[in-house]
């Protein structure tokens, strides 16, 4: 089908936004015949085949955007490096298109979004072209304890492309399209490691920024302090494109009104030699219950990971100490803010969407529940009963106390004690504590276990640290290579 569609001699399923870019201006390859291809992967692997389940809904607009963009670009050139690329968006962003935004969640199936978000805008602007909307938890795994990563409603349940391995969650389907190579880059979602963990489980890189330095208008929410959008991609190199089309200052969304790199080129950071000024800590005390699944530990490429960062030139710390990182930490803060978050969203809904509450909500998947509540709904209900979530007290201490333990006897401590540049966690297992700082972290591939399940390390900072990660990563993923492509099997040739 390839070959039908003169797809054979599109420069190779890895190319990156650069490769792309070089392309495009050459005239090797069109917007138009790179939506096509990437539409014609998605038939192949994620709608038949191995069935990837990744893409919960595809743009039909595609085509015509990507017409329009290859005018322009003859016209009077690129907007910028995203000038004709697909990405697709994880199916909690609004779009003010003909794509549905609902979180996964029957209930909100059919709702429309009468604008973008911001970062949508964003995209826009620079070029990009919105491929598609894609699978995730449902309501970013907030509607049951018992539901597997990757799961919705809507969009069923998302496949790892390497193979019969935890998927990873919520933003499962970020993750997925981009390791499948069905989509040039995506966008996730992160509260905590909604955007790391998938990055890990599917060989591929994730920025989870520091909070504000993305806006979240437009974005169903689930935590006023920790929610953030970021990049998913294949490289360093499209990651950092892709970060720096997304910053800035948003008017609506304080957050960002901190925001201290709001027109960075983040490309600016991607030194091969980056290693060789910095200083690692390497976190090691982690006890068992930390990974949801502990096959996603592998001590012998973590160790190898570590003496990659020494033979680059870095300057490691062993066994550093995070006085807060095995605390028992509460969720009150997090559960009364979506309950708050969440609630304030559906009243915002139009009126012809059937649920306005969170109780209307649970009423109305109990009413359907053959099709809505293979999982059930505890999550849901626990949080429903919840009242008046801004006044509760356990919200106002924990607001200021996960702050507290997380950046100052948390990461902050660390750096400052060691004189750190990042710290280096095994897998993800140092996204919650980053999460509740606000602060940044970059997950890269760092090889593949006996079975073929990937493996990830995530190099994590203070905030607006980004720089400084991006650089590192960048140094670590060229000096190890480790990303390869998943053995998909075409069934429709």
């Amino acid at each position: 089908m390839e070959h039908i569609f003169g797809f054979k001699n599109f420069i190779n399923e890895e190319a990156t936004i650069l490769d792309l870019q070089v392309a495009m201006d050459n005239g090797e390859i069109t917007s138009r015949e790179l939506v096509m291809y990437y539409m014609n992967r998605i038939a192949k692997f994620d709608q038949s085949g191995p069935m990837i389940n990744s893409i919960m809904e595809m743009n039909p607009d595609a085509i015509f955007i990507a017409e329009a963009l290859d005018i322009e670009r003859n016209l009077s050139g690129a907007r910028s490096p995203l000038h004709g690329v697909p990405v697709v968006l994880k199916g909690n962003i609004e779009t003010n298109d003909k794509m549905h935004t609902n979180a996964g969640a029957l209930a909100l199936e059919h709702h429309i979004s009468s604008k973008d978000a911001s970062l949508v805008q964003q995209l826009r602007t620079a070029g990009a072209i919105i491929l598609g909307k894609t699978n995730m938890t449902e309501w970013a795994n907030g509607m049951s304890s018992s539901m597997w990563a990757g799961y919705s409603s809507v969009g069923g349940q998302t496949k790892n492309p390497y193979g019969d391995y935890f998927p990873g969650g919520s933003s499962t389907g970020s993750a997925a399209a981009v390791a499948a190579n069905l989509t040039t880059i995506a966008i996730g979602t992160e509260t905590s490691a909604s955007i790391l963990s998938p990055a890990v489980q599917n060989a591929i890189v994730g920025i989870k920024p520091t909070v504000g330095l993305i806006s979240r208008s437009g974005i169903i929410p689930w935590s006023y302090s920790q929610d953030t959008a970021g990049p998913m991609a294949r490289t360093v190199t499209d990651a950092a494109i892709l970060l720096s089309a997304l910053t800035g200052r948003d008017e609506s969304d304080p957050a960002t009104w901190k925001n201290i790199h709001a027109n960075m080129d983040y490309t600016d950071f991607l030194d091969k030699d980056g290693l060789s000024t910095a200083t690692i800590g390497i976190f090691r005390n982690v006890p068992p219950e930390k990974y949801r699944d502990i096959g996603e530990y592998d001590e012998i490429l973590f160790n190898d990971a570590v003496a990659k960062l020494k033979d680059s030139g870095a300057h490691i710390i062993e066994d550093i100490e995070i006085p807060s990182f095995n605390k028992e930490w509460n969720y009150n803060k997090m559960n009364l803010e979506f309950k708050h978050s969440v609630e304030r969203y559906l009243q915002s809904l139009p009126s012809h969407i059937p649920i306005h509450t969170l109780n209307e909500l649970i009423d109305w998947n109990e009413q359907n529940t053959e099709k809505a509540l293979k999982y059930g709904q505890d999550s849901l209900k626990y949080r429903a009963q919840l009242n008046h979530p801004l006044k509760n007290q356990n919200y106002i201490l924990e607001s200021i106390t996960d702050l507290y333990d997380s950046q100052n006897m948390g990461i902050d401590h660390a750096i400052e004690k060691y004189g750190l540049d990042a710290i280096l966690f095994p897998s993800y297992v140092g996204a919650d504590i980053s999460a509740r700082a606000g602060y940044p972290s970059i997950t890269v591939p760092a090889g593949f276990q006996e079975d073929g399940r990937p493996f990830g390390i995530t190099f994590a900072g203070t905030a607006f640290s980004e720089p400084t990660l991006i650089r590192i990563a960048y140094a670590f993923e060229q000096a190890t290579k480790h990303r390869r492509m998943p053995n998909l099997k075409d069934e429709m040739k």
